[in-house]
C-alpha cells in the first residue's frame, strides 16, 4: 500500500533576503558579490607568506634565532582570521521594513507633510533625535523604507542600509560597519606589521648572504626574495598609510563616511556627539565593546504553505495488512473496508445495528 503523505518546503531566510549579497555555507557567511579583489588580497598574503617560510626563514633561524619564523607565523594565523572575520561577517546590515510598516511609515509622513502642490518639490523626509545635547538629522531611506539609525548609511554596492557605516572595502569583500569595524582594524594593523617584519628580514638575508656569495649571486640565487622586496615596498606605503588614518579616526571616534562628508568638520562646524572627549575611552569604546548580534536571523526557517510536496510511503498505518487489496475487485457493490483490518482500527462499532434488515443482518 502506498499513503499520500505531505511536506512543507523549508526555506532559509538568507534566501530571501534583498540586497546584493552573497551566501554560502547556508547562510553562514555574507559577503558582496564582488568577490574578485578579496581573491586577490588573500593570494597576495598567503604567497608572499609562502615564499618568505620556504626560503628565508630556514636561514635566518638557523644563522640568527629560531624566534624569527615563530612570530612571522603567528602575525600571519592573526592576519589571515581577522580578514576572514571580516569579510565573512554581517558587517550590520539593517532589514528593510515590511510591507505593512513601510505603508504606515509613508502615511505618516503625509500627515506630517500634508497636501504638496503640484510642481513643488515635498520637503525632505528627516527626524531630529538628541544625542550628548546635540540635535542629529536622521535621513529616510527610499530603497529601505525606513528612517535610518544615527550613523547609519545605505552602501549602493551591497544595495542595503548598514549601521554605523564606515565604507565599503572592496579588498576585503564586504561592508565595513558596526560588527565587523574592530576586525577589520586589527586586520590592516596586523598585516601592517606582518608587511614591515618580511621585507625587513628580507633585507637582512640579502645582507647576511651578500656577504658569503655577493649580491649579484644572492639575487640569482633567491628569485622569489626579489619578488617578496617588490610586493612588500609597493604594500607597505598604502597599508601603513591606511592603518595610521583609521588609528585617527579610531581615537576620534569617527567614521570614514563622516570625515569624508566633514559631518563633524569644516562648514558645519558641529562636535561630534560620539566622541568621549578622551581617545583612551574612544578606542576601548569602537574596539573593546560588546559586539551585538546580526538582527537579520539569515538561517531562520519560512514555512512556504504553497509548496507542498506529495511523497509516495510504504510504511502502512497501525493496523492494516498490505496484502488484502483495498477494493474489492470481485464484488464492486461490496463495502470497501478491508477485511483484515479490525472494525475498532477505523473508528467503527463491533456490534451490529439494533434495526438492521438488510442481508448481512440475516446472515447474522
Amino acid at each position: 500500500m502506498s499513503v499520500m503523505m505531505m511536506r512543507k518546503k523549508v526555506t532559509r531566510k538568507w534566501e530571501k533576503l534583498p540586497g546584493k549579497n552573497s551566501f554560502c555555507c547556508d547562510g553562514r557567511i555574507m559577503m558582496a558579490r564582488q568577490k574578485g579583489i578579496f581573491y586577490l588580497t588573500l593570494i597576495l598574503i598567503l604567497g608572499t607568506c609562502s615564499l618568505f617560510f620556504a626560503f628565508e626563514c630556514r636561514y635566518l633561524a638557523v644563522h640568527l634565532s629560531p624566534a624569527i619564523p615563530v612570530f612571522a607565523v603567528v602575525l600571519f594565523l592573526f592576519a589571515v582570521a581577522t580578514l576572514l572575520r571580516t569579510s565573512f561577517s554581517d558587517p550590520g546590515v539593517i532589514p528593510r521594513a515590511l510591507p505593512d510598516e513601510a505603508a504606515f511609515i509613508e502615511m505618516e509622513i503625509e500627515a506630517a507633510n500634508g497636501n504638496v502642490p503640484q510642481g513643488q518639490r515635498p520637503p525632505p523626509r528627516i527626524k531630529n533625535v538628541q544625542i550628548n545635547n546635540q540635535i542629529v538629522k536622521l535621513k529616510y531611506c527610499y530603497t529601505c523604507k525606513i528612517f535610518r539609525p544615527p550613523r547609519a548609511s545605505h552602501c549602493s554596492i551591497c544595495d542595503n542600509c548598514v549601521e554605523r557605516f564606515d565604507h565599503h572595502c572592496p579588498w576585503v569583500g564586504n561592508c565595513v560597519g558596526k560588527r565587523n569595524y574592530r576586525y577589520f582594524y586589527l586586520f590592516i594593523l596586523s598585516l601592517s606589521l606582518l608587511t614591515i617584519y618580511i621585507f625587513t628580514f628580507n633585507i637582512v638575508y640579502i645582507s647576511l648572504n651578500s656577504l658569503k656569495v655577493g649580491f649579484l649571486n644572492t639575487l640569482k640565487e633567491a628569485p622569489g626574495t626579489v619578488l617578496e622586496v617588490f610586493i612588500c615596498f609597493f604594500t607597505l606605503w598604502s597599508v601603513v598609510g591606511l592603518t595610521g588614518f583609521h588609528t585617527f579616526l579610531v581615537s576620534m571616534n569617527q567614521t570614514t563616511n563622516e570625515d569624508i562628508k566633514g559631518s563633524w568638520t569644516g562648514k558645519n562646524r558641529l562636535q561630534n556627539p560620539y566622541s568621549h572627549g578622551n581617545f583612551v575611552k574612544n578606542c576601548c569604546e569602537v574596539l573593546c565593546g560588546p559586539v551585538q548580534p546580526s538582527v537579520l536571523d539569515r538561517r531562520g526557517i519560512i514555512l512556504d504553505q504553497n509548496s507542498i510536496v506529495p511523497l509516495e510511503s510504504s510504511i502502512p498505518p497501525p493496523g492494516v495488512i498490505t496484502t488484502s487489496p483495498l477494493i474489492s475487485k470481485e464484488l464492486p457493490n461490496e463495502p470497501t473496508t478491508p477485511k483484515d483490518v479490525h472494525p475498532e482500527a477505523l473508528g467503527m462499532s463491533t456490534s451490529p445495528p439494533k434495526n438492521s434488515e438488510g442481508t448481512r443482518g440475516k446472515e447474522k
